[in-house]
């Protein structure tokens, strides 16, 4: 399974930027016959929260026209990152998922809002897990500070996910957690997981990418530099079940106490 990894610069507060910027990362991905293209967090507007009223997606739909035509012209699964999003009077920090036929199949809103980007003064949370099946692959997507959550990430492991998608906008003064934090969700769960973090500066932050692949076993197969690239990652999803065989966490689990 190839999966494109789309580490990029955002226009803060520019929607039509971004979303131009989008659509061309999409199509190159898709001339790199990438399976599975990945977001990363916020694309459509940055962090400019203040502003939401008048650059938010409407119930999503700019976004969820342009991912589906996109996903059926070019056969390509999309794991949309996150956009933000107005939908019944109230904004969300919004993933989308579509798959190679342009259906969406997925929408999740993040769970865990972030106080120092100051999310929880302009954003509703979520509460539901984000669970879907690609290529027969059952798989997962959380949102950037979801990430220091493991519980979140076990409970989308218990439900099947061998994939965990992970866009972010993670500022480069805490990458080092980000790099440590997404290898223990790795090899915690067992599981693959896909970390598509942005590059470029915003008014209050800077982010460095360091978008990662990793492997049930820890391995890291990718790592983004500080700079606007498309990482290319083959994985082998049989790795999962061996991984699991080796050291049967799951069957090994005390739910008798925890």
């Amino acid at each position: 399974m190839r999966i494109a990894c789309v580490q990029l610069n955002i226009a803060f507060g520019n929607p039509k930027e971004n979303f131009r910027k989008v659509e061309e990362k999409i199509r190159k991905a898709a001339m790199l016959n990438a399976e599975i293209v990945v977001l990363p967090e916020m694309w459509n507007t940055g962090y400019d929260l203040t502003h939401l009223e008048e650059i938010a997606d409407i119930n999503g739909e700019e976004t969820k026209n342009l991912l589906t035509g996109l996903a059926k012209e070019l056969q390509i699964h999309i794991i949309g990152g996150s956009v933000s999003t107005k939908k019944d009077n109230h904004f969300f920090n919004t993933m989308y998922i579509v798959n190679n036929t342009g259906e969406l199949i997925a929408e999740y809103d993040k769970a865990h809002l972030f106080k120092l980007m100051d999310e929880h003064l302009y954003l509703a949370a979520g509460s539901n897990k984000n669970i879907f099946t690609l290529n027969d692959v059952e798989m997962g997507g959380v949102i950037c500070y979801d990430l220091r959550f493991p519980e979140w990430f076990r409970m989308h492991s218990l439900a099947g996910a061998k994939v965990i998608f992970v866009p972010a906008q993670w500022p480069a003064t805490r990458v080092d957690h980000w790099k440590i934090l997404l290898q223990a969700r790795a090899i915690e769960n067992q599981c693959f997981i896909v970390a598509v973090n942005r590059v470029g500066d915003d008014p209050n932050n800077s982010f460095n990418g360091n978008s990662m692949v990793i492997a049930p076993w820890g391995e890291v197969l990718w790592i983004g530099a500080d700079e606007e690239t498309i990482g290319l990652v083959d994985i082998n999803i049989e790795e999962v079940e061996e991984v699991r065989k080796r050291i049967p966490i799951f069957k090994d689990r005390r739910v008798d106490i925890y």
